[in-house]
Order: structure tokens, then sequence, then C-alpha cells
């Protein structure tokens, strides 16, 4: 097992995207806190009117569902590999088409969730999704960029530096295992793994695309 904590990739420009939807999602977050704490069911039907739920498709919830989260581990670990790697994504694309490449991503992961889990009555939430798409991007973008991870290997621990394209193939190799043992199941609860293979596929695509679209900011 293995977790990236940092990168050894120099950042061009403040990320003041990345850094505000990681405090979108926090906020958010928060609330739900707050909600779950006022008793009764307010935090169910939140996550069910805001969330994506394929059965019950709403082109507003495939939006919405990019900022909820299903526990505190949820969004931890989605802003920390937010923080590692989109302010990398910020700097090559600028502010303004990051905004826009993010959403996209979120979008295309959203639906490909969808397309697989039509009639699932389950909500799905969370940034992973628009996140796959940035960790998609990086790849393509900095494979060489060297990355520092823990390692866990039963008891034994200790702090690696490899490059990207180890770190996020065995990231993206894992999604694209895990989903395709889904496919049997008549419910396919938990973790919405093809909103992570869809959302790094697109943020692939999208890289490719926003590559060859210049936009001058100021």
């Amino acid at each position: 097992m293995f977790f990236p904590y940092k990168d050894d990739n120099p950042r061009i420009l403040v990320p003041v995207v990345n850094n505000g939807i990681i405090a979108l999602n926090i906020f958010v977050y928060l609330y739900q806190i707050i909600l779950t704490s006022s008793g009764g069911d307010a935090d169910v039907r939140f996550i069910y009117m805001f969330g994506l739920v394929p059965a019950q498709f709403h082109i507003i919830s495939l939006f919405t569902s990019m900022f909820l989260h299903g526990g505190l581990a949820h969004i931890l670990g989605n802003m920390w590999f937010l923080w590692i790697f989109g302010d990398n994504i910020e700097s090559a694309l600028g502010h303004f088409r990051y905004a826009v490449f993010y959403i996209l991503c979120g979008l295309a992961a959203g639906l490909a969730q969808v397309i697989i889990n039509t009639d699932s009555l389950i909500p799905m939430v969370g940034a992973s999704g628009a996140i796959a798409g940035v960790l998609g991007a990086y790849l393509m973008r900095y494979p060489h960029a060297q990355v520092h991870v823990f390692v866990f290997i039963f008891f034994f621990f200790t702090t690696i530096k490899v490059p990207a394209i180890i770190v996020l193939g065995i990231w993206f190799l894992l999604q694209l295992t895990n989903g395709l043992g889904t496919l049997s199941l008549d419910s396919a609860g938990g973790v919405a793994w093809f909103a992570h293979i869809g959302g790094f596929i697109a943020g692939v695509g999208f890289n490719y695309i926003f590559q060859h679209i210049k936009i001058k900011e100021y």
C-alpha cells in the first residue's frame, strides 16, 4: 500500500482556483456535519437532493454531487490528492481554463458512473471523479515528476520518491481492476470506480484539447 504526500514539481501560478475548490468542498462538508448533528434525517435528505442518483438522473445533481462527501476520510483523501497535483495543472492551464477543466472532468466522471449503473438508487457523492481528471492530466504533462510516497507493507513503513507515471499508473490500474470487478454484481454500492475511471480518461482527453486552445488571461 502506498500514499503520495508531496511532489517535487514547482508551481508557477498561485493556485487560487484549486485552493478555492478545496475551500468550497470543506465548507459544504462542514454544513453536512451540522445537518448530521442536528438530528433527524436532514443529512440524508440533503445527500439525496444534491447527490447523483443514476436512476433519478438530473443535470443539476451531476454538478452538485462533486462537492459533497460521504465522510471525513473521503474528503481528506480527495482534498489531499487535489492539493498535491491540482496546483501544477492550474499553473499549466491558467486559472480560468483549470476551472473549466475541473468541472468538465467531474461531469464526465458522473456520466460514466450513470452509464454503468443506470438503475442504481444509491446517491453518488464526492470530488473523486473530477480529481481523477486532474491526475490524468498530470500523468500526461509530468510523467517524470518525482512524487514522494508513504509505503506500508504489513508492519514495514518507509518513504520513497518515484516518478508520477508509476504512482498514477498504479492508481489507475487499481481503479480499473476494481471497477471491472463490480460489473458482474447486481449492486455496485460503495466506491464509484467508474467515476474514477471516466474522470481519469476525461482528464487525459481534455488535457490534449486544452493544450491546443489558447486563451489570454488578465
